[in-house]
């Protein structure tokens, strides 16, 4: 139990900015078999002892409220989660020093991570509902160091201010992962390009360092180049080039996922990493990036294609 310490498809790619949905129809596509989970949350697929171990709506909440904090995985909820009360198992779910719910929050504390009410939460928001309870824990996190994964391990010590509290909540996270093996062949080429990218900026119609950066086809083309697979140059092109994964297809890493509103109106282009992650350049004034991507909760994802599958490498 947790004391919980008091805390005070043009070329230009543009990803649309859309709010957080509570969507979870996509969940196959990151190797969830979880009905209405998000598939890898912010960041993984669950393993199959997160399978056995997390009731199915803890996991699928879980995954849902991690996007809260941008980085974060749902593998540290659920950990938490387990830590505290076993996923709401414990028969009381109130500690020594007052902590309550299924995250052990202090109400004082509770109150400052408590709003906005997510979806399905109650009103008044209460520690004791799972729903706010683990989005609260969500925020606490972030604004702790979780954020982007600045500072994990101190964000996860302001939950409870002790260092065998940080090691344990860290190995359960593991534990609940499901292991990414490292991807081989073109695919394990097209990562490695991208991923040697990362920090290089943005520039809109970028072919590569040469012409100062790469926009978001740019860098998916070149990717795709250095593993000797020539795709088209600009997102649209490159949807329609396919080919395209069956919608509950798992992913692979080197798979790329697009976006934009419609089918015939692709904006951006990334590649899948693994894990739930993705490699891409998002925007104008940014920089190549791998980041937590969570494709239940983006409405504006509209596939993924595998060009390095034989038959499109052939082309």
């Amino acid at each position: 139990m947790s004391t919980l310490a008091k805390t005070t498809g043009a070329v230009g790619c543009a990803i649309l900015a859309l709010p957080l949905l509570a969507a979870l129809v996509v969940a196959a596509l990151l190797g969830s078999s979880i009905p209405g989970g998000s598939g890898g949350g912010s960041s993984d697929a669950p393993s199959k002892h997160a399978l056995q171990d997390i009731p199915r709506y803890y996991l699928a909440l879980y995954q849902r409220a991690a996007p809260e904090c941008p980085g974060l995985s749902w593998t540290v909820l659920a950990a938490i989660g387990k830590v505290e009360t076993d996923h709401a198992r414990h028969p009381t779910m109130v500690s020594s020093a007052g902590a309550v719910g299924p995250m052990q929050f202090l109400p004082s504390t509770f109150k400052a991570y408590a709003y906005p009410v997510p979806p399905g939460g109650k009103r008044p928001p209460t520690p004791w509902d799972p729903v706010d309870a683990v989005y609260a824990a969500a925020r606490l996190l972030c604004a702790n160091g979780a954020r982007n994964g600045k500072n994990l391990k101190r964000a996860i010590w302001h939950y409870n201010h002790t260092d065998w509290y940080v090691r344990k909540v860290l190995k359960q996270a593991a534990a609940y992962a499901a292991s990414t093996p490292a991807p081989s062949g073109a695919a394990g080429k097209v990562v490695a390009f991208a991923r040697a990218q990362i920090g290089t900026p943005y520039v809109w119609g970028g072919d590569g360092p040469s012409e100062g950066g790469f926009d978001c086809s740019g860098l998916t083309q070149a990717a795709y180049r250095a593993a000797g697979v020539t795709i088209p140059r600009v997102a649209q092109a490159q949807y329609d080039h396919g080919p395209r994964m069956p919608r509950q297809a798992p992913l692979a890493p080197g798979d790329l996922l697009f976006f934009g509103t419609s089918r015939t109106n692709i904006t951006h282009v990334g590649v899948y990493s693994g894990g739930g992650r993705m490699i891409d350049a998002p925007r104008p004034g940014a920089h190549v990036r791998e980041r937590a991507i969570d494709l239940a909760s983006r409405p504006d994802f509209r596939g993924a294609s595998r060009p390095t599958s034989s038959k499109a490498a052939a082309r």
